[in-house]
């Protein structure tokens, strides 16, 4: 995409954005811009363009890009010049790997402190998914998947583990995003929301501790198919 296409459509797709404080509203716009791949990892953001495409000056801006550099999704190299996060897929299974022992300790503690409420609710979250996906597309999908596992997080009753899960399931999003788009993936994903889901109403913290951890595993498996899969369609193009 050249940088005038990408430009524009960054600023239709601002438009479109209820509007909130500038820097928060453009960090959700490049947030979102980032997961979608209109930002692929490795480009140049161009501070001067970003501004002029979201109607702001670069005050706002330059806030926007540290609120996303502390989510890991904007680095800065030796000039200080801000590029889209490109993490190498070991770095990746290493957040992969906190975030499931966070979400097996999550489950586990839920079992003990969620409210029938809060089960009651990871339960419609979950069956949720599918008809996001049909009616509203695939980010609607993947933001109901996300808000599943924050819910359960959420349940946990611990603060500290649900701020500490947020940093790391934002370094994620992009490649869990990327992953939750493989078509051949999506069956097994059913499956182990489905026995998370079940441990929880049971209660049982052994299983959605187990349940928990094999969802995080198999989505190491997930992401680097997606990321390979990604890297041959830029090759070819």
């Amino acid at each position: 995409m050249s940088d005038t296409a990408w430009t524009n459509e960054l600023r239709n797709f601002a438009e479109l954005k209820p509007r909130r404080s500038l820097a928060a509203e453009a960090a959700d716009n490049l947030r979102e811009f980032i997961l979608l791949g209109k930002l692929p990892p490795g480009m140049p953001v161009r501070e001067r363009d970003l501004a002029e495409a979201f109607g702001i000056s670069r005050t706002p801006l330059k806030e926007a890009l540290r609120i996303l550099e502390g989510e890991g999704l904007i680095d800065y190299g030796p000039t200080r010049r801000p590029v889209v996060a490109d993490p190498s897929l070991d770095e990746i299974n290493d957040w992969l790997r906190v975030q499931g022992a966070l979400e097996a300790l999550a489950g586990e503690l839920a079992c003990e402190m969620a409210t029938d409420a809060q089960i009651a609710q990871i339960e419609r979250l979950n069956a949720s998914i599918p008809e996001a996906r049909n009616a509203e597309g695939q980010v609607a999908a993947f933001r109901r998947d996300m808000a599943f596992h924050d819910a359960i997080v959420e349940a946990s009753g611990n603060r500290a583990l649900f701020e500490t899960h947020a940093t790391y399931n934002a370094r994620l999003w992009r490649v869990r995003f990327l992953s939750s788009q493989r078509v051949a993936s999506q069956d097994g994903t059913r499956r182990e929301h489905l026995e998370i889901v079940e441990a929880l109403k049971a209660r049982d913290a052994t299983a959605a501790r187990r349940a928990l951890k094999q969802h995080l595993r198999t989505a190491e498996v997930n992401i680097a198919a997606a990321m390979a899969e990604a890297k041959t369609e830029r090759e070819t193009e």
